[in-house]
């Protein structure tokens, strides 16, 4: 008997304890709020990417399965035919637009970054006389809407002999109100220390701005250059203002082009909707790390 029971109380010391009963239920409890932010960003995630998805799907349908009713998911046949009649016409310059598209943004994103930088680290580190005010102006035109700078802008460009140029879609939306804001929160946030340390070596004001601070703003640096990208990319209203010349339109004008005034290929939109995608999804792809490092991270790590 002796033997038994020492043999029972090695095997009860060798297994681990059990948790209590309400244990589990306090656990499954802090675990509920968990499971419903999962489903709650499954449904998120579903609301975006399903019509992106039908979108690409619908650009290998024919123009007949594309408006037949019941509406099939799946291309039934699938064909190449939108994507070939968009790439191969000669009506619709989709090339042209799309370098069109890419110079505009990537040069508005350059001077972007230039001007809001040096914008924002004068307002985040320097002192001058009326600098809250400066700071206020720039805030303010925020609150008015866009719309209302286009007869301005269009008068300003066309005195300038920019119309149906690239220097109309760049310049008038280069000097970002939302960058110098957003870099200058992000200034503010990093340690004075680091400046302090630079003054005592000898380093200037420049100096500082372009070996210490742009170094630690990578990540708000990139997050900047894809918000701004994106909104030249997808800009429509102004473009279709001041460029005039068909060879000369942007992406997001030209493709409002391929809807007829009586008939509309689906098929063929949905394949340049899908063309005029492509970009946008690799830069952010590439910018995703540097997004998230601009707002999990000060500036400085570790």
């Amino acid at each position: 008997m002796s033997t038994v029971s020492t043999r029972d109380e090695r095997t009860a010391a060798a297994l681990p304890p059990r948790p209590p009963v309400g244990g589990r239920t306090s656990a499954l409890r802090r675990s509920a709020p968990k499971i419903w932010l999962y489903v709650s960003l499954v449904v998120i995630s579903l609301v975006i990417i399903l019509p992106l998805i039908w979108i690409f799907l619908t650009s290998f349908k024919t123009d007949f399965d594309a408006i037949n009713s019941p509406q099939n998911p799946i291309p039934n046949p699938f064909t190449l035919n939108a994507y070939q009649t968009l790439l191969s016409s000669g009506q619709q310059p989709i090339f042209r637009w799309f370098l069109n598209s890419v110079a505009a943004a990537a040069l508005q994103t350059v001077i972007i970054l230039v001007t809001a930088s040096a914008g924002a680290y004068a307002l985040a580190r320097l002192e001058f006389r009326g600098k809250r005010i400066v700071f206020g102006a720039i805030i303010a035109t925020l609150l008015v809407p866009p719309v209302i700078f286009l007869i301005p802008n269009y008068l300003i460009v066309q005195n300038l002999g920019w119309l149906d140029t690239i220097w109309a879609i760049t310049i008038p939306g280069a000097a970002s109100a939302f960058g110098i804001f957003f870099l200058r929160q992000f200034f503010i946030s990093l340690p004075m220390e680091i400046e302090e340390a630079a003054r005592m070596d000898g380093a200037g004001d420049f100096r500082i701005f372009w070996q210490i601070i742009l170094p630690l703003s990578k990540p708000a640096l990139a997050t900047l250059a894809v918000l701004s990208f994106l909104n030249n990319w997808n800009d429509f209203l102004w473009p279709v203002y001041v460029l005039l010349s068909p060879e000369n339109l942007t992406l997001q004008p030209g493709l409002s082009i391929l809807q007829g005034a009586y008939s509309t290929h689906f098929g063929i939109v949905m394949a340049g909707a899908v063309i005029a995608a492509v970009p946008v999804l690799i830069i952010f792809t590439l910018a995703q790390r540097q997004i998230v490092d601009s707002v999990a991270s000060s500036g400085l790590k570790g």
